[in-house]
């Protein structure tokens, strides 16, 4: 893992944004580094696989939590809401970490090719040791960096490689089943992608058990099964979690993100604001201001000293 370290690092420090995310001209692919151990992040994750090359991160669905450091993978099979916290990092030795979400084109090809491994693990979220050609195969994506002129050329059979090496390694049972053709996981998908763009508006289960091609009772039934969420409760969190990036990141007011969101009422937004993030949103922007405000005096010290 040292030579993939190297890479990972490489990038992560040359293209991280803010937020610590490095994007790559390969669709799905981006490195993540942190210098510090982070607050609580929230999100609803795609299906993808990390692969830890530094440092340590502890994720939580719902009663479930996870540790992992470098070495080891987390992989997430749905669309599922996460807590997730960087609990070792530091300057000298950055959290790093190479995140691909999984393309169920790609999944549905291969397991077709591969026929059914069987196995029953369903879960959504789980940590395994990287396995050694997953490892090998995301080194080789890395070096097609250096070289742009060969990612038109070989993103795909890399691509595909890496794909080939989580079905048939430890995670493969897991993933399997965002390959079978218009099977549950793949149904409740393209619902899920549009509450993803149309979170903000109204929409109603019939609309989307209609887009994901089943009755409004097994729709609510499989998507809870898959997301851990009712649809409803999904679309609140999407909203949640959006106006959070916007008060925090954008400087938005609370009542200004609430409406952005699709929220009609203020003290309803901050109710279940208060209920998800344990704070309520303006005490929320005044500690991540009165901790900017530190962090920018601290440094202003510096450069006078």
């Amino acid at each position: 893992m040292s030579t993939l370290l190297h890479a990972v690092g490489r990038h992560a420090e040359a293209h991280a944004d803010a937020a610590g995310i490095g994007q790559t001209p390969i669709p799905g692919l981006m490195t993540v580094r942190a210098t510090a151990p982070s607050g609580l992040l929230y999100a609803i994750s795609r299906p993808l696989v990390c692969l830890v090359v530094q440092g340590s991160k502890h994720v939580t669905m719902g009663r479930q939590g996870f540790g992992f450091s470098a070495g080891d993978s987390l992989l997430i099979t749905a669309d599922v809401p996460t807590v997730s916290q960087i609990t070792r990092a530091s300057v000298a030795a950055p959290y790093l970490s190479l995140v691909l979400e999984l393309d169920p084109a790609i999944l549905t090809d291969l397991s077709a090719q591969m026929g059914d491994a069987g196995g029953d693990d369903h879960a959504p979220v789980r940590v395994d040791p990287t396995d050694r050609e997953v490892a090998d195969a995301a080194l080789r994506l890395m070096r097609m960096l250096d070289r742009p002129e060969s990612i038109p050329v070989l993103q795909r059979q890399l691509l595909r490689e890496m794909h080939y090496w989580l079905l048939t390694g430890r995670h493969g049972t897991a993933i399997r089943r965002l390959g079978w053709p218009d099977g549950h996981a793949q149904r409740i998908a393209r619902a899920v992608a549009v509450l993803r763009t149309g979170f903000a508006r109204p929409l109603r289960v019939e609309q989307l058990a209609a887009i994901a091609g089943m009755s409004p009772s097994s729709f609510h039934q499989h998507f809870r099964s898959l997301t851990s969420l009712s649809p409803l409760q999904f679309q609140k969190q999407l909203r949640l979690i959006e106006a959070r990036r916007l008060m925090l990141a954008e400087g938005m007011t609370a009542g200004s993100a609430a409406f952005a969101v699709g929220y009609e009422s203020v003290p309803q937004f901050t109710r279940e604001y208060g209920r998800m993030f344990g704070s309520s949103p303006v005490r929320e922007i005044k500690a991540v201001r009165s901790k900017t405000g530190a962090v920018q005096a601290a440094a202003e010290r510096r450069a006078i000293e």
